[in-house]
């Protein structure tokens, strides 16, 4: 009876900020803003605002008394449609469901709505956001407000107080440019993804920090920018390989633009790998059934999903954590794609 008392005070206690909006007739980033000492809010919504938390009791410090968490039953899960995403879902389906908690699929975006208000009206106690689309700023908010949540594979740099959880993006690029050193390849074209994106840029970093410790010159005119795509990875690939001085090796950011790298290649003539290395990253399943059979870095998906969830409760129970973001190794898989350098 007291357990369940306890869980009563907790889940009042959180839905108060949704209670102070509701009557402040303003939005809960508004109410956050307040809470927090903001200066962009007018005097008239500021008093108004605290005049409402005085008569509900409500504290947004999270230290101002001893509380009792209640358990989260209900985790919302904002994930890209999209089939490379579906092993890490299945690593969050199989980590929630060891915490006898619901999963609860999110919508992605919402008009006129912040992240804290779009959760707020899907109902759920907590949120694992893959690959986000919200800024900073807006998980920020998240911090401030105190929800539960946790970034898995974030897609631009965030703050030092969001908890994220990725995999080894810089460590994975190492192996495959050492790989492709290693067959005796000296000019590696590089297919770079988005370049506002995290993974692209440390995946660059990985790839260049082997370049320069192995004394090699970083070339410019071997790197090109695509889009993640079969069909970006294919236009990017047929640049390279109408050079005067084409590459005799590319590695792919992913295996989608991998593949693209190999019609690319069959168009111009170019067999793989007697010709030109192909190198991909991500270990898709398709990897092992394209001719030849694909070279690559695979990334822990499964992983990563049930990685989140477990920092996600960790931190809910305030168990002290070594650090607030997780990176997970990444491992070469040699195939069929690579192989030693023909002009060696």
């Amino acid at each position: 009876m007291e357990d369940r008392q306890g869980t009563s005070r907790v889940r009042e206690s959180r839905a108060l900020i949704w209670d102070v909006a509701r009557r402040s007739g303003v939005s809960i980033s508004t109410v956050s803003r307040v809470l927090n000492g903001r200066p962009d809010v007018s005097v008239a919504t500021r008093d108004k605002v605290l005049a409402h938390v005085r008569d509900l009791g409500y504290s947004s410090h999270r230290h101002a008394q001893p509380v009792i968490r209640a358990p989260l039953q209900r985790i919302g899960v904002s994930i890209p449609n999209e089939e490379h995403f579906m092993g890490m879902l299945h690593g969050i389906t199989d980590a929630i469901n060891k915490q006898k908690a619901q999963l609860s699929l999110c919508s992605r975006s919402g008009q006129d709505l912040s992240l804290l208000e779009r959760l707020q009206v899907e109902g759920v106690d907590a949120a694992l956001l893959v690959l986000p689309l919200e800024s900073d700023d807006e998980l920020l908010e998240l911090r401030r407000a105190d929800f539960p949540f946790v970034v898995i594979d974030p897609r631009t740099p965030l703050s030092d107080d969001v908890p994220t959880v990725t995999a080894a993006n810089i460590g994975g690029a190492r192996a495959a440019t050492k790989h492709l050193l290693s067959l005796g390849h000296r000019r590696i074209g590089v297919l770079v993804g988005d370049t506002r994106w995290c993974m692209s840029t440390d995946r660059l970093a990985g790839y260049q920090a082997v370049m320069f410790t192995t004394g090699l010159p970083y070339d410019p005119a071997l790197i090109r920018e695509s889009d993640f795509t079969l069909e970006g990875g294919y236009q990017a690939a047929l640049e390279l390989l109408r050079l005067p001085e084409r590459p005799t090796a590319i590695f792919a950011f992913s295996d989608d633009m991998a593949v693209g790298v190999l019609r690319a290649a069959a168009e111009q003539g170019l067999s793989v790998p007697q010709d030109l290395s192909v190198i991909g990253f991500d270990d898709a399943r398709f990897a092992s059934f394209v001719t030849p059979t694909l070279t690559t870095v695979h990334q822990p998906r499964y992983e990563l999903g049930y990685t989140g969830v477990d920092v996600l409760f960790r931190n809910r129970a305030e168990a002290r954590l070594d650090a607030m973001h997780t990176s997970l190794s990444t491992r070469l898989v040699v195939r069929q794609s690579t192989g030693p350098c023909s002009l060696s």
